[in-house]
């Protein structure tokens, strides 16, 4: 079955009560069962409800994945990778990544004795440094968040299996259209279904999608006995959006490679963050990981002021100022002082965070109307 035939049949059975072709909203917290014990498969909608079941089924499908489990959040997913872990375990991370997660490490995890090295996986041979028998997981977001860094996945995974590590791979970025990091060798993959996989800016959710059933079920277990799962609304609305993921990240992609180039040849741009160009430091092995470039991109002035950057942000027009990503509607944003604010100044600077950097995220707008919006906001 092709790609774009599955992001609209996964998951989708017809309702066996009434035919309907969308999966219900089970709104109930719990289930009538038969006889202590015997029941249709759901006991309390913690555990397993029929939305979230169809849900998981369609990202593991899409993913090219054997299971799939659903959370409240991708900050919620990620919590549930780490808790995989043990004091005094140690994380290979990248160093450029989502604020929040980063926060979510240092601030959470090592106090529980847990210790993160972040490094630079542009080269994949750095990751091998690091390992040592408390080394249990290594752990990437690619491209990165916000600096558009590419890992190359099937590297990495070689050296995660032959140190019987565990790889994830924040998947977030790319979509499950235009990267499917279990193919490469991962062995999670995680998204925070929020941006492009729900893509109408209306609901929070993350997802962990796996091959392994030992893995599955640890963490399922960590899902149910920690709870931060999602309720059937949201799950509703995510298999909503994923039946158009693939039309819209066409035009994702197609948009914001018009966008790119225009911004590289703005006589007022200094810099663009976007791993569609050649000269990309790892665009090979993106052209090879990946079936496009996306929509997101970032990129500074030549005027390098944090004033300069702060006038275009309060400027564009169909651009909003928000944050988040990957919804129909384009957004501009400010990394250093909204989406990885908790990371240290001089760690961001150190990465090429910069106070004057500004991320897009390229909606499904046409073209032109966005390219005169920057225009106008830059002057």
């Amino acid at each position: 079955m092709k790609q774009e035939t599955l992001f609209i049949h996964a998951g989708a059975e017809p309702d066996p009560a009434t035919g309907a072709i969308m999966t219900p909203i089970y709104q109930t917290s719990t289930f009538v069962q038969e006889s202590p014990g015997v029941h249709k498969g759901y006991e309390y909608a913690r555990t397993r409800n029929p939305t979230r079941t169809a849900l998981e089924t369609a990202l593991a499908t899409v993913e090219n994945g054997k299971y799939g489990l659903c959370f409240a959040s991708g900050s919620a997913a990620s919590d549930a990778v780490i808790k995989l872990l043990n004091p005094g375990d140690e994380v290979i991370a990248a160093n450029d990544m989502y604020g929040g997660t980063f926060r979510l490490f240092t601030k959470i995890f090592e106090k529980y004795g847990i210790k993160f090295h972040f490094i630079n996986m542009q080269n994949a041979n750095e990751v091998s440094k690091y390992i040592n028998q408390n080394t249990k997981l290594i752990w990437t977001e690619t491209p990165t968040n916000p600096m558009m860094n590419i890992t190359d996945i099937a590297a990495v995974a070689e050296i995660a299996i032959k140190n019987h590590l565990l790889l994830c791979v924040d998947n977030t970025f790319a979509s499950p259209y235009l990267q499917n990091p279990l193919d490469l060798g991962a062995n999670i993959v995680l998204h925070s279904a929020t941006k492009y996989i729900g893509g109408h800016s209306d609901s929070v959710l993350g997802a962990l999608i796996v091959k392994d059933e030992e893995l599955k079920n640890k963490l399922a277990f960590i899902q149910n006995s920690c709870g931060a799962i999602p309720g059937p609304q949201d799950c509703f609305l995510m298999l909503r959006g994923l039946k158009t993921l693939h039309v819209r990240m066409q035009r994702h992609c197609s948009n914001g490679e018009k966008i790119a180039h225009w911004l590289r040849n703005n006589p007022k741009v200094d810099k663009v963050y976007w791993a569609g160009f050649e000269d990309h430091p790892n665009h090979e092995i993106a052209k090879k990981q990946m079936r496009s470039y996306g929509g997101m991109m970032s990129f500074t002035l030549k005027d390098d002021s944090a004033e300069a950057a702060k006038n275009v942000l309060s400027s564009t027009k169909l651009f909003a100022l928000a944050e988040s990503l990957g919804g129909v509607e384009s957004l501009i944003g400010h990394p250093s002082s909204m989406t990885h604010a908790s990371i240290p100044r001089e760690e961001r600077i150190k990465n090429g965070l910069v106070d004057s950097l500004m991320r897009l995220s390229v909606g499904i707008e046409d073209a032109d109307d966005l390219i005169e919006d920057l225009d106008n906001a830059i002057g």
